[in-house]
C-alpha cells in the first residue's frame, strides 16, 4: 500500500519514541444502511497487516447504521428551536446550534436530561465553567453533527447522531480483521475515542489525530491504517 496523506497533513508522526504512519483509505460516497463490514472487506482489508491499527470515523459508523438524516426530515418542536439559539457555536461545526439538532439531541438523552444540562450550563457559565451541558448531557449528545458547508454532500445536508455500541462494534470488526480497531469522532479542535478493540492504545490515537488526518471536507477518507514504521538498527562502532 502506497500512503498518500490528505493535503495540509503530515504522513508520520511520533508517539513516545516511535513513529507511525497515518494512511487514510479513500472509499466511494457510502450512502445510509450500507454494510460497514462489506466497505471495510473492499477498502481496507486488502492493505492491512500485523502491527496496524484501523481507526474508522464515527460518521461514518452512524451513516451505516442509518443514524444520519436528511435535515429537512427532522420537525424539530418549539423547545428545540428554543434552547439551539443559546448553544454555542464552534469553526468546527454547528453541533446543537440548530433546531434540528437540538431535537436529535432531545430525542437522543431525553428531555429533562437535556434540560438539566442547559440549566447547570447557564448557572455555571458566568462564573467561567464550561462543558458542564455535555458532561450532563453525555458522549452521545456532544458527538452529534450537523451540516456544515464543506462536507461532503450529501451530508453537508444532513445531520448525524453517535453510532450505536461502539466498542461492541470495534470488537466484532477486530476479530473479522485480525487487528485493532478504534471508532473516532475527530475534527480540527480535538479527537475523541468512541469506541476500542483489545490492543488498542487510546493516549496513541488522540496524539495521532491531533490534526485530524482523515480531513474535514471533501477528501472521501473516513478509514486510517495507522502503521508503526520499523527503527532501523543503530550503525555499529568503529
Amino acid at each position: 500500500m502506497e500512503c498518500q496523506p490528505n493535503p495540509g497533513k503530515e504522513l508520520y508522526r511520533s508517539y513516545r519514541g516511535g513513529v507511525w504512519a497515518r494512511c487514510p483509505v479513500r472509499t466511494h460516497v457510502v450512502m445510509p444502511c450500507e454494510s460497514l463490514e462489506q466497505i471495510l472487506d473492499r477498502y481496507a482489508r486488502p492493505h492491512l497487516q500485523a502491527g496496524d491499527v484501523l481507526v474508522i470515523s464515527e460518521k461514518l459508523v452512524a451513516i451505516c447504521q442509518g443514524r444520519a438524516y436528511p435535515v429537512e426530515s427532522i420537525q424539530p418542536r418549539p423547545l428545540a428551536r428554543w434552547l439551539s439559539r443559546y448553544v454555542t457555536r464552534t469553526p468546527a461545526g454547528i453541533g446543537i446550534g440548530s433546531p434540528e439538532t437540538m431535537e436529535l439531541a432531545l430525542r437522543e438523552a431525553g428531555t429533562a436530561r437535556i434540560l438539566l444540562a442547559a440549566v447547570v450550563a447557564a448557572c455555571t457559565r458566568p462564573l467561567g465553567i464550561h462543558g458542564l451541558f455535555y458532561r450532563i448531557a453525555g458522549r452521545k449528545v456532544a458527538a452529534i453533527d450537523g451540516p456544515t458547508p464543506y462536507t461532503l454532500p450529501p451530508y453537508n445536508q444532513y445531520a448525524c447522531l453517535a453510532p450505536e455500541h461502539p466498542h461492541a462494534v470495534c470488537r466484532s470488526l477486530a476479530q473479522r480483521l485480525g487487528v485493532p480497531v478504534a471508532i473516532v469522532d475527530a475534527n480540527d479542535l480535538g479527537v475523541t475515542v468512541l469506541g476500542k478493540s483489545r490492543g488498542v492504545d487510546a493516549a496513541l490515537i488522540v496524539a495521532l489525530f491531533a490534526d485530524n488526518p482523515l480531513g474535514q471536507g471533501a477528501q472521501q477518507t473516513p478509514l486510517c491504517i495507522l502503521r508503526p514504521v520499523p527503527t532501523p538498527p543503530p550503525a555499529p562502532t568503529q
